[in-house]
């Protein structure tokens, strides 16, 4: 089962950038511990592990080309949209158009933050959203796809 994992804009700064705000974690020890994750995750049924392939980028249709790319290529999409979340129809439609099973992240609970940060144009769109809970958001999520995807769970 592959998954893609894509982080949105800035957050190449994590562990530096308002460590009140989104934690002390770096981008690169969020994805070893994702790997992590996968390899506990284990194998489907038909003896798939998990396997991720994780990308940042600062740049809109960078992660739409991405998205588009990943139609054939993925089962799933794990996504920290960034700033994007709250500005971005590009995004919210280049993920309906592939129509991958999409869970969306963030390392701050949006809704308790400032009021532009409470619309996310990915939830529509995607299978759920976890937020609040640091990097744990991002294992979270997996789990929550990774689940879905093998129970073949229909979107909603």
């Amino acid at each position: 089962m592959r998954i893609l994992v894509l982080h949105g804009p800035n957050l190449n700064l994590l562990g530096r950038r308002e460590p009140g705000v989104y934690g002390v974690v770096p981008l690169p020890e969020i994805n070893q511990l994702l790997t992590q994750e996968a390899a506990c995750l284990g194998e489907d049924s038909d003896g798939q592990p998990v396997v991720l392939d994780c990308r940042q980028s600062n740049h809109e249709g960078v992660l739409v080309d991405w998205i588009q790319e990943a139609w054939g290529q993925f089962e799933g999409l794990l996504i920290n949209p960034g700033a994007y979340t709250h500005t971005s129809v590009a995004l919210r439609d280049a993920i309906a158009g592939v129509a991958l099973p999409t869970v969306e992240v963030h390392l701050s609970n949006i809704h308790r933050r400032e009021e532009f940060r409470h619309h996310s144009y990915i939830a529509p769109v995607a299978i759920g959203q976890i937020s609040g809970f640091g990097a744990d958001s991002y294992l979270l999520g997996l789990r929550a796809l990774v689940s879905h995807l093998r129970n073949g769970a229909v979107k909603n």
